[in-house]
C-alpha cells in the first residue's frame, strides 16, 4: 500500500530568498551598463582637462570590463561577473588615484 501523499496544507513551502536567475542576470546587466556609461562620461572629462595614454589605459580597460561583465550575465555567470565588476573597478579606481597625475 502506498504511502499517503501530504495535503496541500501540509506540504512544505519553498522559501526563495533573493532574486531569481533571471532577474539576476537583467540586474547585473543594467549595472554594468551604467557603469560603462559612466566610466565613458569619466573618461571625456579626464581627457577635456588633461590627454593621457595612461588615462585611456586605465578608463578604457575598465569600460572593457564591463563589456565582459554584460557578456558573462548573458551566458549565465552572474557571480563570477559581479566578482569582476567589483574587483576591477577597485583596480580602476586604485589605478587611477596611484598613477594618474
Amino acid at each position: 500500500m502506498p504511502a499517503p501523499e501530504p495535503a496541500d496544507d501540509d506540504a512544505p513551502e519553498e522559501a526563495r530568498d533573493g532574486l531569481t536567475p533571471r532577474q539576476a542576470r537583467r540586474l547585473r546587466v543594467a549595472v554594468a551598463t551604467v557603469v560603462l556609461v559612466t566610466l565613458a562620461v569619466v573618461l571625456a572629462l579626464r581627457l577635456a582637462s588633461r590627454t593621457s595614454v595612461l588615462v585611456v589605459g586605465v578608463y578604457g580597460l575598465a569600460m572593457i570590463l564591463c563589456g565582459v561583465v554584460i557578456e558573462l550575465s548573458r551566458h549565465g555567470r552572474t557571480r563570477l561577473g559581479t566578482w569582476l565588476l567589483g574587483t576591477g573597478l577597485l583596480a580602476a579606481l586604485a589605478a587611477d588615484w596611484l598613477l594618474l597625475p
